[in-house]
């Protein structure tokens, strides 16, 4: 019987440990801001992003036509972006400026203007 018990308490503790692991993957930081970048033929939408240093900041990256790439070398983030997919990007930033972002994936004759720019702020 206190096998039984005791079985029963360690499911019980699981369940809950696993549903509050599961609730905190589910739900950003209050303070974190989202921010989601469509890749388009030589174009980033929005190509000009503001955020706050120190606040937790997701990018969720798409392409509306192809494969592309973006990377923030400043912070050492790269992704590959490809149509009916949401890449997401987590990062903190830890400096204020302006700091430039592009495609590093070739995707056409306009694919050396393919870029933007991110302004921390403090």
């Amino acid at each position: 019987m206190k096998k039984l018990a005791l079985f029963l308490v360690a499911a019980v503790i699981g369940y809950f440990y696993q549903e509050s692991v599961a609730q905190t993957a589910k739900d950003p930081r209050s303070d974190e801001q989202v921010i989601r970048i469509s890749a388009k033929r030589f174009e980033f939408e929005p190509s000009e992003i503001t955020v706050k240093k120190g606040v937790p900041v997701t990018l969720e990256l798409i392409s509306a036509d192809r494969h592309h790439g973006f990377k923030l070398s400043a912070f050492q983030l790269r992704a590959d972006v490809r149509p009916g997919d949401v890449e997401k990007v987590r990062f903190v930033p830890d400096r204020t400026g302006t700091f430039t972002f592009l495609c590093d994936v070739f995707c056409g004759d306009g694919h050396d203007e393919m870029s933007g720019t991110l302004t921390v702020i403090e």
